[in-house]
């Protein structure tokens, strides 16, 4: 296959440490997508920042590359997205799940938004199901529902690759914990049973990567490797199985650092709240409302 061929794209992977989170511009013949943007946040300090997210606009500028889309995995509850900003800088629209609407429903009532949030998905350009196809120059996105780690996962194929948001991680680390608002363990399980099925060329782009001593962070993986030796479904893991183990580990696990501000913005498309008369912007932090004694 040319490695100019449509079908098999070049991908360009930004790693954001602080959140272990993959941003991504695909890209082929002057156009691109870009994938999971994140945009900085100083937790102490409250303060946003674009940097990473400047850095992926410096990466499409230097190829006079033209964004047709940003798209967003699922909403996500580790980093603040820099959907938003990358759109407006970049010319792009901005797309996500349908299922979103259930997630930003959710979140409404735990921020107690007011009426100037409204929970139908129209702070997004395109809202996005199963089997939909995005143009992108000579490429074509194809969208494929994973849900699981969040009811409005996806997972997007371009050419040979697949972007498959939070469902698999590298082997050595396993699969997206699932106890989340509209998570589900049986789904998850069936979500990672289809990008398994997907060709065995396919290659597999991971949002995330928490290395362990001794090793740097990957982006990549495939399709055999995670067949055989993904620690949580390699070896052909039954669904009982997966579904005791992943409820088990769940119930331990503490609430993401930055939920509570990440998913204020992210429910917005990486819109902040509005300003007040004064020009402040305020998040809130409803207590005992997010964790294991929610």
């Amino acid at each position: 296959m040319s490695p100019h061929d449509a079908q098999h794209p070049s991908v360009e992977a930004f790693f954001h440490a602080d959140t272990g989170t993959f941003s991504y511009v695909v890209h082929h013949a002057g156009s691109a997508v870009v994938i999971d943007p994140v945009l900085d946040y100083d937790a102490a300090a409250a303060r946003t920042g674009t940097t990473s997210a400047d850095q992926v606009a410096a990466f499409v500028r230097d190829r006079q590359l033209n964004v047709a889309w940003i798209l967003e995995t699922h909403a996500h509850a580790d980093h603040l997205s820099a959907g938003n900003y990358l759109r407006d800088l970049l010319g792009a629209q901005l797309a996500i799940g349908r299922k979103i609407v259930g997630v930003q429903s959710y979140f409404k009532a735990v921020f107690d938004l007011g009426d100037e949030f409204t929970p139908d998905g129209n702070q997004f350009d395109r809202l996005l199901d199963e089997n939909d196809a995005l143009p992108a120059g000579d490429m074509i996105v194809h969208v494929m529902a994973t849900p699981g780690h969040t009811e409005d996962g996806l997972t997007y194929l371009i050419g040979d690759t697949a972007f498959i948001g939070d469902t698999l991680f590298a082997p050595d680390i396993g699969t997206a914990r699932c106890d989340f608002p509209g998570g589900d363990a049986t789904l998850l399980y069936r979500s990672i049973q289809k990008i398994l099925s997907l060709p065995p060329d396919t290659r597999i782009f991971l949002c995330h990567d928490y290395p362990p001593a001794g090793r740097t962070q990957v982006a990549e993986s495939c399709i055999a490797a995670q067949r055989e030796n993904n620690v949580h479904v390699g070896k052909d893991t039954a669904e009982t199985d997966f579904v005791a183990m992943r409820r088990t580990r769940d119930a331990g696990l503490a609430a993401p650092r930055l939920i509570l501000p990440a998913l204020q913005v992210n429910i917005r498309g990486g819109r902040l709240p509005e300003p007040d008369e004064h020009g402040a912007v305020f998040l809130k932090l409803p207590l005992n409302r997010i964790g294991r004694n929610a």
